[in-house]
């Protein structure tokens, strides 16, 4: 899914909204769901230093920083309209992807100091092992990781 304005904090959480209102209205309400919201999207909802994303789209299992365990490494977010479950990926997973996706062009370096400085900020810093412990999770290592991104 992609918004020609693009996606902020507040018009994200109202689409996650209308989307388990559709859901619920379509599978009725003994039917939950879930979804790990990744990259820009769980920046916007885990941090105030990125005002908004383009694209949030099911392509993202065609890129080179899917992995299929996501979501072991998600956390709680919201829960919409009793029936859909939103999840977002952790801070030092969200960095271990962002490196992975070797997108020099993108804001992947900016979304990781980003990351890391809010993460300081709330008092919860992380270290160079606990990035080095999400890649090896995620990507079995570091081979694979960019060189312009190490």
């Amino acid at each position: 899914m992609s918004v020609e304005k693009g996606f902020t904090k507040e018009n994200l959480d109202y689409y996650l909204k209308e989307l388990a209102k559709e859901f619920r209205k379509r599978n009725g309400k003994n039917m939950p769901a879930e979804i790990v919201l990744v990259g820009g999207a769980a920046i916007l909802a885990n941090y105030g230093f990125r005002e908004m994303t383009y694209d949030i789209n099911a392509d993202f299992k065609n890129t080179s920083s899917y992995s299929p365990k996501l979501s072991q490494y998600s956390k709680y977010y919201c829960t919409c309209s009793n029936v859909l479950n939103i999840r977002t990926i952790s801070a030092e997973y969200l960095i271990a992807m962002k490196l992975m996706s070797r997108r020099r062009y993108k804001k992947d370096l900016s979304d990781i100091i980003g990351i890391l400085s809010e993460q300081e900020r709330m008092g919860e810093s992380l270290s160079y092992q606990q990035i080095d412990c999400a890649v090896r999770n995620l990507y079995g290592g570091w081979d694979h990781i960019s060189e312009y991104a190490v």
